[in-house]
């Protein structure tokens, strides 16, 4: 049985990027339903006992494929932020010298990678990920596909259902994408790529 994630953060600790509106929302509905949704497809299944990940590698498209995508691209995404006065500086090391080398500069993947989540079409998720080399990927993944499917490494990404950003943007995908830099937790992201 999976549970909710504790967020390692208080509730109003993203503002101004994020609201704790915003996050009660996000975190407390929407990843709840998607937990006790999973919870109840799972027992007698094939994939019960099976880690999140496994699940999401192997499951068809459906419901148990939908609610366990879901659940880790949230786990994912909720665990990369920390409160905007002490994120955003940017990364360091292998990471920071893998995206130099790729993009030129880190304003260049920031564009590359905001053009991609503005550019999904409807529901998805925008990722930067990591291939078997060490090389560097950006993916749209549509509704709860998570880069695993294509035997990458998640290790940053940006929600782009309208859950994620309607209360605090509206309409504004571009401004949200935009502002979360503020609160990367860049010692998370580097961690996931070593």
């Amino acid at each position: 049985m999976f549970s909710l994630i504790q967020l390692p953060y208080a509730m109003e600790a993203l503002e101004p990027v994020v609201s704790a509106q915003t996050l009660s929302f996000h975190h407390g509905k929407h990843l709840q339903a998607y937990v006790d949704n999973l919870n109840k497809l799972l027992p007698g299944s094939e994939y019960n006992g099976m880690a999140l990940e496994e699940i999401v590698r192997q499951a068809p498209a459906g419901p148990v494929f939908n609610n366990a995508g879901q659940i880790l691209n949230h786990e994912l995404y909720f665990t990369q932020f920390k409160p905007a006065v002490e994120g955003g500086q940017g990364p360091d090391g292998a990471l920071a010298a893998q995206i130099k080398k790729q993009w030129g500069s880190m304003e260049a993947f920031k564009a590359d990678f905001e053009a991609k989540g503005v550019g999904l079409f409807g529901s998805g998720w925008v990722w930067l990920s990591a291939d078997s080399d060490g090389s560097l990927v950006i993916t749209q993944e549509h509704g709860a596909s998570n880069p695993v499917v294509r035997g990458l490494k998640p290790l940053l990404t940006f929600d782009v259902w309208e859950h994620a950003y309607y209360l605090d943007y509206q309409n504004r995908r571009a401004a949200h994408l935009s502002a979360l830099w503020q609160i990367i937790d860049w010692s998370v992201i580097a961690a996931r790529y070593e």
